[in-house]
């Protein structure tokens, strides 16, 4: 069961830490915050998940990834107590996470559409959401015109 329970918390932060991020963040914090209250003060979880976003923002507007990793890692650490603390609580996170990421994934999904107008293109187009370009190289060679093309006489 403890297992589970992590498992399941993990799934929770990692959610949570996308939804943060996300349009979506705006209806999901009130019910989040709701879980965490349980029976509680409602604001001030509210209040702490607040914050915590503010901090992320920040801290993937810096690239700094190890902040990104810490806040995810605490509340990973918050959802495990709060689902030790109450067993009956990780049938309302699996309602909750279900209803938030019905994908089951860790972060909203999102659609996208991608289009390339306005002219001829030689060389490679790249379009996406969030591109990452740790480490990553493209490789093409110089642009050419096919034959017969008036531009480049």
């Amino acid at each position: 069961m403890e297992a589970e329970l992590a498992a399941l918390a993990a799934s929770g932060a990692t959610t949570l830490v996308g939804l943060m991020v996300s349009e979506t963040w705006t209806q999901a914090r009130e019910r989040v915050a709701r879980f965490f209250a349980r029976g509680g003060d409602g604001e001030t979880a509210e209040r702490e998940l607040s914050v915590a976003q503010g901090e992320l923002v920040a801290a993937r507007g810096a690239q700094d990834e190890a902040a990104v990793a810490d806040i995810e890692a605490e509340w990973r650490v918050r959802l495990r107590r709060a689902l030790e603390a109450d067993p009956a609580a990780a049938e309302d996170l699996r309602s909750l996470l279900a209803e938030l990421a019905p994908e089951g994934g860790g972060a909203p999904a999102a659609t996208v559409r991608n289009s390339v107008s306005g002219g001829t293109q030689y060389g490679p187009v790249f379009q996406g959401q969030q591109i990452t370009l740790s480490g990553l190289t493209f490789h093409s060679s110089a642009p050419r015109a096919p034959e017969g093309d008036a531009e480049g006489s």
